[in-house]
């Protein structure tokens, strides 16, 4: 499942029983930006207007908005995975970070 983006922001989105709508927030930020919508055409127009409110709110007050993901990644494997990796990416003449964006790029296109 693709998640709804827009302007390199990304929303999750449920739908609420209790509510009889679709309820969003933009996640990978701190600030909370909420919406909801009817329909999927609803939800999404109601998701650009948040982040687009956001965006304007923080050029209005002179403030840098947040970037929901600043391309850096920190995660633990095992020493021997590490190795492995280090080996094969030397193997094909790259260095770690080019042969992890590699496999990290096939599995989300898979």
């Amino acid at each position: 499942m693709t998640p709804m983006m827009h302007k390199g922001y990304a929303a999750r989105i449920g739908y609420s029983e209790e509510d009889g709508c679709f309820i969003g927030r933009v996640v990978g930020i701190k600030p909370i930006l909420t919406f909801h919508g009817d329909s999927v055409a609803d939800v999404r127009a109601a998701f650009h207007a948040s982040v687009d409110f956001y965006l304007e709110t923080c050029a209005s007050r002179g403030e840098t908005p947040e970037k929901p993901f600043s391309g850096k990644i920190m995660t633990r494997i095992p020493p021997e995975l590490h190795a492995r990796a280090i080996s094969v990416a030397d193997a094909l003449g790259k260095s770690l970070n080019p042969f992890v964006t590699d496999a990290i790029e096939r599995a989300v296109h898979s």
